[in-house]
């Protein structure tokens, strides 16, 4: 049986792969013009395979400048409790934020109902860009009680708001998290400086502390080519029957 020739834009693709693998993220990659010249192909096929890597989050273009390597995708596991602070913190990163918006708000409904507030009842609102080693990687907007956030004791627009929790007694223990995705929106992809598609990995989570009392409702909305989402996934009994 005759074995199906691997196209040539697939060979390329390869050869790139190969140079992403060795290459620090930023790092020029050869031009279309010097992919053509070295495989002996046309334009189109060299920006097809270039547009492989693309896809899969390895490389970026940058108009008027050439394709580089793009930033390692940060990873985390699904549903933990960790801050984005703290999860930085362990892969050897710093964390940092920039305050986008504050106010007291009439929370939505789903608001309402996963923090526990009566019908009357107002919310305090943060919207923060989080950033890692100074790259943006999500826009985080946490809604909290307006009685819980009157006894923090630091600056929760810039810090850390799992360390401000723990320093009144209340330490984040459970989470429950939804991930989707979708295209952000022409603010949002300007904050996270996203190129293309500008594709957000969005995740809904409601942190509770070690007496299930309700901490914040937080939605954080991450550039899909910079963190991914994990998951331990286990077999229980009642999937062996």
């Amino acid at each position: 049986m005759t074995q199906k020739k691997t196209p040539r834009y697939e060979q390329i693709a390869d050869y790139l792969r190969g140079l992403v693998a060795d290459a620090e993220p930023g790092a020029r990659l050869p031009s279309d013009a010097e992919l053509c010249e070295r495989f002996g192909v046309s334009r189109m096929t060299a920006r097809q395979a270039v547009q492989v890597l693309s896809s899969d989050g390895l490389v970026e273009r940058k108009r008027g400048a050439g394709t580089f390597v793009a930033a390692r995708r940060v990873q985390r596991l699904l549903g933990s409790p960790l801050s984005f602070t703290e999860s930085m913190r362990r892969r050897g990163m710093t964390a940092s934020s920039e305050l986008l918006e504050r106010k007291a708000i009439s929370p939505t409904d789903t608001e309402r109902e996963s923090l526990g507030l009566g019908p009357s009842e107002t919310a305090y609102m943060v919207e923060r860009l989080r950033l890692a080693d100074g790259v943006p990687m999500a826009i985080e907007r946490a809604v909290m009680p307006v009685t819980l956030v009157e006894s923090l004791q630091m600056d929760i627009e810039r810090g850390s708001l799992h360390m401000a929790f723990e320093d009144i007694g209340h330490y984040p223990t459970k989470a429950l998290a939804e991930v989707t995705a979708r295209r952000g929106t022409k603010r949002e992809r300007d904050l996270l400086r996203l190129a293309g598609s500008g594709v957000l990995l969005v995740e809904d989570r409601i942190i509770w502390d070690q007496n299930d009392m309700p901490l914040e409702h937080t939605v954080t909305s991450y550039a899909a080519d910079r963190y991914s989402f994990q998951a331990v996934l286990l077999r229980g009994e009642e999937d062996q029957a």
